[in-house]
């Protein structure tokens, strides 16, 4: 059973730039300008699943360039050095690291997934039974980015039975 989630969009925003100030512009000059557009464009993605107190996802999407920008800032390379798997491990770990922060602010009893990583246009990333509930868009360095959270439905068919 899934409770109310306790994660609100202000606090998913304030995630979000910490982890940009922290990882991503530490120098504060290449900020996650918010388009508030969460039907915007994405290549790549990668997400978590939370279980336990509250069932759902927290996802990170992006386009291919702005994914390879993220890989080089976070793991201090230059652009043209940014290989798939450098891509694929800076975005797992981004939404693995959103994901926790998310994780730390539910009831006792949520547990984090690993994350799952897909550098495929988003028709192939589904989240069945889900309902978006929260997210940042935004475009970074005129790349699309999102950090999304959506919560699963199914529980709330338990619940009313």
């Amino acid at each position: 059973m899934s409770v109310e989630v306790e994660v609100d969009e202000s606090d998913l925003a304030e995630m979000v730039e910490q982890v940009w100030e922290s990882y991503l512009d530490p120098e504060g000059i290449s900020p996650l300008i918010q388009t508030y557009d969460e039907n915007q464009p994405s290549e790549v993605h990668s997400s978590v699943s939370i279980t336990g107190s509250w069932t759902g996802y927290v996802v990170y999407a992006s386009s291919r360039a702005a994914a390879q920008r993220a890989a080089a800032a976070f793991l201090a390379m230059g652009l043209e050095e940014v290989s798939e798997e450098d891509m694929s491990d800076t975005l797992g770990e981004l939404a693995n690291i959103v994901g926790g922060n998310v994780k730390a602010m539910l009831p006792p009893g949520a547990q984090l997934s690993l994350p799952q990583v897909v550098l495929a246009p988003e028709a192939s990333a589904r989240y069945p039974n889900t309902q978006r509930i929260s997210g940042v868009y935004g475009l970074w360095e005129g790349e699309p980015v999102s950090i999304s959270m959506w919560h699963s439905s199914s529980d709330n068919k338990e619940e009313g039975a």
